[in-house]
């Protein structure tokens, strides 16, 4: 297959791209708005970067591989794409999901650390870490600069000889064997031997007798908050980014000026990319309730800016990377369920592999497994 189109160029998207380029395929990037815009999953200031996931080996492998990739992305473009912040799990006493991380992250050979209540502390004490009993702190992990990352990354792809279309797609009219080509809204065709679909929010309105009840687009609040005049206590070279699952909220401390940022991490409302408000402020009240216990210095910090994004959430977590069931050369890759981001370096080379090599896509991210039901068993 020596042509293939990419349709989407988000992390999954332009790093498909990258990888089939580096094995000599002729590759055309297709996106309806443009990389990482503030519609996409890709877009936003910052995504966490960190190797934990419970008993998840697979996501703890793909995260250290794709961190490494990350940081020669931003080496070769001489780019500020990654901040060694470190990332902090918080944990309670009894924790099975913290316990098990600590178990693969030892297993994978991760860099960590378990802090006990004592330490914490000493280490942070502008937190109240009120119920936390430990954690675990990733050192090497922090914060990549999502939107800026994607867009040196799709710059990059095009000064080595990738073709980029800023164009619409418009769902596939062909139906079963092989596809020929697909068509932009302006009604120009796209022709490839392959095609890789890696569209976030959009990919169940491509396809949506098959991903529509299996792909479930949400609303998700980002908020940031303005700490005190000269406090440089929640900047990012005095405080990790955190997770904090047993309360499903997550922050980052302020990157480049732009604030503290704090995240409820619960599946938002069902969204609409192309026409759901950005408006923020749904979760203030819980977000303001959760700065007053954990970090009281910022109760009544001013909301300086907020971001609306989406998560396209499987039937459990679990990415969806599998070939079309009705076209032999048509690859469907998406379900970022909040938490893809990250891999984007790790899937597509995933990716790449299916289409140059022939592989078999590990049985967890087939199509078959993603159920009528949205629910969450990946952390």
């Amino acid at each position: 297959m020596g042509s293939v189109v990419v349709v989407g160029a988000g992390s999954f998207g332009a790093w498909t791209a990258y990888h089939l380029a580096r094995s000599g395929r002729e590759v055309t990037l297709v996106d309806a708005h443009g990389p990482a815009t503030s519609r996409a999953s890709s877009g936003g200031h910052t995504r966490l970067i960190r190797a934990g996931y419970g008993a998840e080996e697979i996501y703890t492998r793909w995260a250290l591989e794709s961190l490494e990739r990350w940081k020669a992305l931003a080496e070769r473009r001489r780019a500020q794409l990654f901040h060694q912040t470190g990332v902090l799990w918080m944990a309670r006493e009894h924790d099975p999901l913290a316990a098990a991380t600590l178990a693969t992250l030892e297993r994978a050979g991760a860099p960590h650390e378990r802090l006990s209540r004592t330490e914490l502390e000493s280490r942070w004490p502008q937190v109240e870490f009120g119920p936390v009993a430990w954690a675990i702190l990733e050192p090497e992990s922090g914060v990549l600069m999502a939107r800026r990352a994607v867009r040196t990354l799709v710059g990059d792809l095009v000064s080595g000889g990738v073709r980029y279309a800023h164009a619409s797609i418009r769902p596939p009219r062909q139906s079963g064997g092989l596809l020929e080509w697909v068509e932009t809204a302006s009604g120009d065709a796209l022709r490839g031997d392959a095609f890789v679909f890696a569209c976030g929010p959009w990919l169940p309105a491509l396809y949506p007798e098959l991903l529509e009840d299996r792909i479930f687009v949400t609303r998700q609040e980002v908020l940031y908050f303005g700490a005190p005049t000269g406090d440089l206590r929640f900047a990012s070279l005095s405080l990790p980014a955190w997770i904090d699952f047993a309360e499903e909220i997550y922050g980052v401390p302020d990157i480049d000026g732009r604030g503290f940022k704090i995240s409820v991490d619960r599946h938002g409302a069902a969204f609409d990319p192309e026409s759901g408000d950005r408006v923020a402020g749904e979760t203030l009240l819980e977000a303001r309730a959760y700065l007053a216990r954990r970090f009281p210095a910022l109760a009544a910090a001013p909301l300086i800016s907020g971001e609306v994004c989406q998560y396209e959430n499987t039937s459990n977590g679990d990415f969806l990377i599998d070939r079309h069931p009705e076209f032999d050369n048509v690859w469907l890759v998406g379900g970022g369920s909040g938490h893809g981001f990250k891999h984007g370096p790790a899937v597509g080379e995933h990716v790449a592999h299916l289409i140059v090599d022939g592989a078999a896509t590990d049985e967890r991210f087939r199509l078959a497994t993603k159920e009528k039901v949205q629910q969450r068993l990946v952390y």
